[in-house]
């Protein structure tokens, strides 16, 4: 496995950017009370007269592994209401008209996957978004969330992260185990849900990997991942170095002499 060595974490500063609006655009829609899909670069969100109904994120562990990853829900039970719906939400709603599962249990999953994905939906972007409008969405019997709410909580958590440690390399990269520093080892004791996500890093496996494999929300993860760092247990890989510019093609030269031999062959020949 590899390891490296990572100098102590350095103190975390403000990030003064997190103040800003997250999404102008969403803003409108929710002041519109406007019925689609915005369609981001790290996810999407499903709005209903203006509320946020559903969402997901190719960053985020989707409701379908919440429900069955620790046993709430068993797998059977969940693909065959996603196999009779057209996206998890409805498929939610097939299993809370089932009564197959506690009310209050469900619309809790529905919310932890719906502000998990929400996060990375609304994490900062350098493609514009795009909203289709349609009647697809609606307001239906599991909870919605209004966009200055889901907005707070993102505000919220980018913050709380920052604080724990300010480079957000880690969310994305794959993770190492960081080699030992000289001296005592680090002061932050692992916790039982931290030595989980530990004992998972293999320097392939990210953050998002790590949360699907472990069943947890993946804000929940890059928290365990970040004060991992912090406390000097593991690192993002460092980057694959840029292979080296190829060497410019050499100019075709002809020698001088052996152009002077064809010049003199050539007029032997014509004797």
């Amino acid at each position: 496995m590899t390891m490296v060595r990572i100098p102590p974490p350095a103190l975390p500063v403000r990030d003064r950017r997190a103040a800003r609006a997250l999404s102008p655009m969403l803003t409108r829609l929710a002041e519109e009370r406007a019925t689609g899909v915005l369609v981001r670069e790290h996810g999407v969100l499903h709005l209903a007269e203006g509320r946020v109904v559903h969402a997901e994120s190719p960053l985020a562990p989707d409701l379908g592994v919440l429900l069955t990853a620790h046993g709430t829900l068993a797998a059977a039970a969940w693909q065959h209401a996603a196999g009779r719906a057209p996206d998890p939400a409805q498929a939610a709603e097939l299993l809370l008209r089932s009564g197959v599962l506690p009310t209050g249990a469900l619309e809790l999953c529905h919310l932890d996957a719906l502000y998990d994905a929400g996060y990375f939906a609304l994490a900062p972007s350098g493609t514009p978004g795009r909203f289709r409008y349609g009647a697809g969405p609606r307001l239906g019997p599991l909870p919605s969330v209004p966009v200055v709410a889901l907005e707070h909580e993102t505000l919220r958590r980018r913050l709380l992260l920052h604080r724990l440690w300010p480079d957000p390399a880690a969310d994305s990269a794959p993770l190492i185990r960081a080699a030992p520093a000289p001296g005592p080892a680090p002061a932050l004791p692992v916790t039982p849900r931290q030595r989980a996500v530990l004992d998972r890093v293999d320097g392939v496996r990210t953050a998002a990997d790590l949360a699907r494999d472990l069943g947890r929300q993946a804000f929940h993860t890059l928290v365990d991942v970040r004060r991992l760092i912090a406390a000097g247990w593991i690192a993002p890989a460092p980057a694959d170095p840029a292979p080296p510019p190829a060497p410019p093609p050499r100019p075709v030269t002809t020698d001088p002499d052996i152009a002077l031999l064809k010049r003199l062959r050539d007029a032997l020949e014509a004797l």
